[in-house]
């Protein structure tokens, strides 16, 4: 009997692996995809009433060309559009008179090597990251943005995790795990053994378990009126006695900074867009554009 090449498969069961990698691959872009577009369609049947605009596909465009402006996620823009108040539709501005203030400093080591700030979001919530792994030591973890239209907090950042992990994780509520803990009492929380810590539901520990963390620290970004706006967590391969006290001081430091400059970010460069989005709004009120 001819011996079988190292390259041949044994039996047809060795493909299901690599096809249930595929099929959950095309899963997790079709969420992504998906995630915002209720959201994105709220906006756009405000815009065709407000603006008077002859289809959906000219209030994609308007959205998509003051996101494209002004650098802003283009679900983080139609979040803004449909929760701010209504402008006057007299004024050629939607936020007359609004106070502007300098972008915060960010003086923590890693905003400080990667030069970030100027408004790029992206960039500032990389640095945070890196920062927080740096400081516990570890190279697992994921910052969160607080979901201003569904409450709960959003993965927008993550690094070391599984697949499963970010598509379980995605979106949380305000209860059943760390970092809802920690948004709600706007303090650090440390898991030190994620088996038999209460804070999880037994669906989230089972998730957490499965991609390699048995122990997690998470810190609110807060702002200086104690809003919790995001939350950095950071996840460890063993269980943890906890971080020392100089490791929490910092920590502090970098969820104050950065929850003070992500507030900045929505009431500058957030209303920035939506500013020109307004200019747009009314320069091609009853005409027709497409996307770009």
């Amino acid at each position: 009997m001819r011996e079988r090449s190292w390259s041949e498969p044994h039996d047809e069961n060795e493909a299901v692996p690599e096809e249930l990698a595929r099929l959950r691959a095309e899963v997790r872009q079709l969420r992504t995809r998906m995630e915002g577009r209720p959201l994105v369609a709220q906006a756009q049947g405000m815009l065709r009433e407000r603006y008077v605009l002859p289809d959906a596909e000219t209030a994609f465009a308007l959205l998509q060309r003051a996101s494209q402006q002004y650098n802003v996620k283009l679900r983080t823009l139609a979040e803004a559009a449909v929760s701010a108040p209504r402008p006057d539709g007299r004024s050629a501005l939607w936020f007359p008179g609004r106070a502007r203030h300098a972008e915060p400093t960010l003086s923590f080591e890693e905003a400080r090597n990667r030069r970030v700030g100027r408004g790029n979001r992206s960039q500032v919530l990389t640095a945070l990251l890196s920062q927080t792994l740096a400081v516990v030591g570890t190279g697992m973890g994921n910052v969160q943005v607080a979901d201003r239209a569904e409450g709960g907090l959003r993965i927008e950042r993550h690094t070391g995790h599984t697949a499963d992990f970010v598509d379980f994780f995605a979106y949380v509520g305000e209860e059943g795990t760390s970092c809802a803990k920690a948004a709600r009492d706007l303090t650090q929380v440390t898991v030190q053994d994620v088996a038999t810590d209460p804070v999880f539901t037994e669906d989230a520990r089972a998730a957490i378990l499965r991609a390699g963390s048995r122990a997690c620290h998470s810190v609110p970004l807060t702002t200086p009126s104690g809003l919790c706006v995001g939350m950095v967590s950071a996840h460890f391969e063993r269980p943890t006695q906890g971080l020392t006290r100089a490791q929490t001081k910092a920590l502090s430091v970098v969820g104050a900074e950065v929850g003070e400059w992500l507030a900045w970010y929505d009431r500058t460069v957030v209303l920035d867009a939506l500013e020109h989005l307004h200019t747009l709004g009314r320069a091609h009120g009853g005409g027709s554009i497409s996307r770009r």
